[in-house]
This record gives structure tokens, sequence and C-alpha cells, in this order.
């Protein structure tokens, strides 16, 4: 079944969409709180996917208590996850055949992410990907993070295309909500969290890779 209508442009989320980043986050951040003598359970690194700097903070302080060194665990997180990175690909499957498939049709698109701008830049980087969007809406871009819209909202402004007319991809609830609150007509790709019935109201679609996501493109522009 196609899309409600034919997408003029796709907005891409990045962690756990674009790059297999997650899982790398997950081990990076279990490893920086052992450093700090303390263990991370794992619903808790769930509740931060997605989740801009102020609330992932937020989540800490309640979890381990106001007197936490956030900024401690995220710079450690960050040298671990370099660590973890350094000197492998991990890309997800399809993302080179939907960028393909978005070039052949001259169709514009972007990422919309939580992450910094230098995180886009490694991830990209890394994987020859620097020249493939055309806008990218990080971290201090936007006023407020996801779930809110903003993130979206910005990225289709620059993109010059009406929110009702992109399509968004995510893996994340937190990300699925603000690509539905900014009227995006927004597929779930699933990573780390699985569908709820709340994702099965908010998406248009929920596949299983952005090799579906390319067919369903396809199809939704008579090009099946």
């Amino acid at each position: 079944m196609p899309l409600p209508r034919p997408p003029r442009a796709v907005i891409f989320d990045m962690d756990g969409l674009l790059f297999d980043t997650e899982v790398l986050y997950r081990d990076a951040f279990f490893a920086a709180a052992r450093g700090l003598g303390r263990d991370m359970p794992e619903p808790l690194f769930h509740s931060l996917i997605g989740l801009p700097g102020d609330s992932s903070r937020r989540l800490l302080l309640d979890h381990y208590g106001e007197d936490f060194d956030v900024d401690r665990l995220w710079d450690a997180s960050a040298v671990h996850f370099h660590d973890i990175a350094r000197g492998q690909e991990f890309l997800k499957t399809g993302v080179r055949e939907v960028l393909d498939l978005l070039d052949q049709l001259g169709m514009p698109r972007a990422i919309a992410t939580s992450s910094r701008h230098e995180d886009v830049a490694f991830n990209l980087g890394r994987h020859g990907l620097e020249d493939r969007f055309h806008a990218v809406a990080a971290r201090g871009d936007y006023p407020r993070g996801k779930p809110h819209p903003d993130p979206f909202l910005v990225a289709a402004g620059w993109l010059g295309i009406d929110p009702a007319d992109c399509l968004a991809l995510e893996d994340s609830h937190n990300g699925v909500r603000s690509a539905a609150a900014a009227g995006m007509m927004t597929v779930m790709i699933p990573d780390l969290l699985a569908p709820n019935p709340e994702m099965d109201a908010l998406c248009a679609r929920i596949v299983s890779d952005l090799h579906a996501a390319a067919d369903l493109i396809r199809l939704s522009l008579g090009r099946a």
C-alpha cells in the first residue's frame, strides 16, 4: 500500500536509522557508567534514545541523583564510542540504495537528529556520505528537541518543502512522535525499540529496513 501522498522530500533520523550506532552508544554508555562505579540498566538507556541533551540530563539525574556528574558520563561515553567505532563501518543496510533512488528522482533530503553536528560529520565522513544530504538539522539548530516537532520542521524549512509533503524515516519512539507532530508522513524502521500501539497510530507505515522504505517510495510515486 502506498503512502497517503507522493513524497516531495525525505527527512532521515541519523542514529539507529542511517547508522547502526545505537548499539555502539549503548555499549559506550555502559562502559562509561561502569568507569564511574555505576550500573546503567538497559531500560534507562532505551529511555534516552531520540531525546535531546537537556531531557537526557534530567532522566539521568532522576535516576542517579542530583549530584551525579552527567557531563563526566557523556565525556567518557564519547571516548568509548570513538574507541569502539574506530576502524569499522556501521552503515545501516539499504542506505546507499535509498540515497541513489533519491538522486535518480531528484528528490531533496535532509537529516533531523538530536546529535551534534560533529557527530553527524564523523558518521557521514566515515562512510563517504558527506555530499549526499541537502541539509542537516542537528542539536543547536532548533529551540526544542524530539519529541517536539522542531527538528523536522527546521529540516523541512531548509529544504523549502511543506512538512505534509515530507516523508520522515525514524527508528525511535521519540523520533516518531516528533515527525508525526510536524505533520509528516512518518515511517518507522525499528532498531532497538520495538513498535507499540502508539507507533502504529502515529505512523503511515512500519517497515523492516531501508530497502523496504525505498520500495515504498517507488510505489508511492508510481515507479514500482
